[in-house]
């Protein structure tokens, strides 16, 4: 058994009992107070109130130009918002968990997370239409419904819930209570670096905190939905390889072909010319020893009839009056389309 870190590494031998996070209480409170304030933002910017100018005076004060020194490396960081690579980085992670653990339920709680994440903040995006500060017409305005789609912050919101999935899929307390630090830290870094590149508003980053949060904090509604697709899935699974395991054993359909144990002979040639041009080169018959193509041979000159040839030849060697060629063709005295002979028949 091997005990050093790398062990960490391997697959675990069974599913590893995991503690799925219910609706607590303290969650609900939290989710109840943080919807309250997502509601709360949204009112004070249709309501153009002290919280649209706080936006405009940031904005006038243009951090990016304050503090240059910082644009290079911020320009990097928020990346670590953007959807496409925070996702494929997480995804990657989840994989090996759920390959490890025996379990899609990482996997499948991202995709739920990120599912929510494009409803619910693509069409409060949508519904608003808020230009960014770039873009700003009127100073003092809000910008509302002229076509944008930067309210809520989408870096701000991906980032929260991309990086707080880590956490709400730890096993243990310690690992969580890191993660949450972590993510908390990435997701704040995020938000800020909008509002200094300029490219979103003060409210657009408080926002996108809070939608991000409600997600999360929601993920525990919709477990029993997860468990179901994961049944789903690996029956799915096990059905098909069903199916593989049952394919070579499937009875052959009335009426269909069927596999042959022997190739059959082209129309028109005999069973002696056949044997002659497309088998090996065979010994003669004998005329006494009453051997046709169906015989067998045990022994060099020992004559005797394969059994399933033994109950249709003739005690004297000649064929059979009423054996059935319904592969042959009749042979007539004009038109036969027999081919020539390429060697003199032997032994009668």
């Amino acid at each position: 058994m091997r005990t050093d870190i790398f062990a960490r590494l391997d697959r675990e031998p069974e599913p590893p009992k995991i503690e799925i996070p219910r609706m607590t209480r303290t969650r609900l409170a939290l989710f109840g107070g943080t919807l309250a304030f997502y509601l709360a933002i949204v009112v004070a910017v249709l309501l153009s109130t002290w919280l649209v100018l706080l936006d405009w005076k940031i904005m006038l004060f243009r951090p990016y130009q304050q503090w240059p020194e910082l644009h290079a490396f911020l320009d990097y960081y928020v990346v670590l918002g953007q959807r496409g690579p925070t996702a494929v980085m997480v995804a990657a992670w989840l994989g090996w968990r759920s390959w490890r653990q025996h379990t899609l339920r990482p996997l499948l709680a991202l995709g739920a997370a990120l599912l929510l994440l494009n409803v619910t903040v693509g069409s409060v995006k949508l519904g608003l239409g808020r230009l960014g500060p770039h873009y700003a017409t009127q100073i003092g305005s809000a910008e509302l419904f002229a076509g944008g789609d930067i309210f809520p912050s989408g870096h701000t919101a991906n980032a929260v819930v991309t990086w707080g999935i880590l956490a709400y899929l730890a096993t243990t307390p310690r690992a969580r209570r890191y993660l949450s630090a972590l993510s908390a830290v990435v997701a704040l870094g995020v938000g800020l670096t909008t509002v200094y590149l300029g490219t979103h508003w003060l409210s657009d980053v408080l926002l996108g905190w809070a939608a991000g949060l409600v997600i999360l904090l929601a993920l525990p509604w919709c477990e029993p939905v997860i468990a179901r697709a994961e049944a789903y899935i690996l029956g799915l699974r096990e059905q098909l390889r069903a199916r593989r395991r049952l394919v070579p054993s499937l009875p052959v359909a009335a009426g269909g072909p069927r596999p042959s144990l022997f190739p059959q002979r082209p129309a028109g040639v005999a069973g002696g010319e056949h044997e002659a041009h497309e088998g090996p080169v065979r010994e003669p018959v004998g005329a006494g020893s009453g051997r046709s193509g169906a015989t067998r041979g045990t022994g060099a000159g020992t004559g005797q009839l394969a059994p399933s040839a033994r109950s249709h030849a003739h005690p004297h060697g000649h064929p059979h009056p009423h054996a059935v060629r319904s592969d042959r063709t009749p042979v007539t005295p004009a038109g036969s389309r027999r081919p020539p002979r390429s060697r003199p028949a032997t032994g009668g």
